[in-house]
């Protein structure tokens, strides 16, 4: 039995009439494997591998940003990411796999919050901008690239701790991820 991970809503009728359906090798992918999806930050490195510069092409953090400071949350996140790459997500924006961003159930759309994974220096800074995560037992879904910063994309799902970040914490944050990440 498989289970959705993701949390954008699986192709319709409108898709298909469009041509947009997905194949059946899509298909078992979205529900057999984790998933992931995104918004703001160019492609990152897999777990493991060098620094990577691309980060230095971050979306700013602006005066429209949610304030979250006050928020805290531990749980298991997942990711989802390939079968809905390029999706609208519940804020409106395009699913971008390769963006820090997340689906949380209640924070505000247009938050940030910085996800680290207990007992380790791992953390990344992601912008929530979607739904869900639909999955029993799951508080957070990661884009792709989100997860390969806190190095889950292969386990799947692990054990995190959320953290609200008011818009100046968040601009801090990213500068310090920003920085860590383009140093060579």
């Amino acid at each position: 039995m498989s289970v959705l991970a993701g949390c954008a809503m699986p192709p319709g009728p409108q898709d298909q009439a469009q041509g947009n359906a997905l194949s059946t090798r899509d298909a078992h992918t979205a529900f057999a494997s984790p998933q992931s999806y995104g918004s703001a930050l160019a492609a990152l490195p897999a777990s493991g591998a060098g620094k990577d510069n691309s980060l230095a092409d971050a979306q700013a953090i602006d005066g429209d940003a949610v304030d979250a400071g006050s928020f805290r949350q531990v749980g298991r996140a997942s990711w989802y990411g390939r079968a809905f790459h390029g999706r609208k997500t519940a804020s409106g924006e395009r699913y971008n796999m390769e963006a820090l961003t997340a689906a949380h159930r209640t924070l505000p759309l247009g938050s940030y919050v910085r996800v680290s994974i207990p007992g380790t220096a791992k953390w990344v800074v992601v912008k929530i901008n979607d739904r869900g995560p639909y999955a029993r037992g799951r508080v957070i879904d990661l884009s792709l690239a989100a997860a390969r910063m806190l190095g889950l994309q292969h386990a799947g799902t692990a054990k995190v701790n959320i953290e609200g970040l008011s818009r100046q914490e968040a601009k801090a944050a990213q500068a310090e991820m920003l920085a860590a990440n383009s140093n060579p």
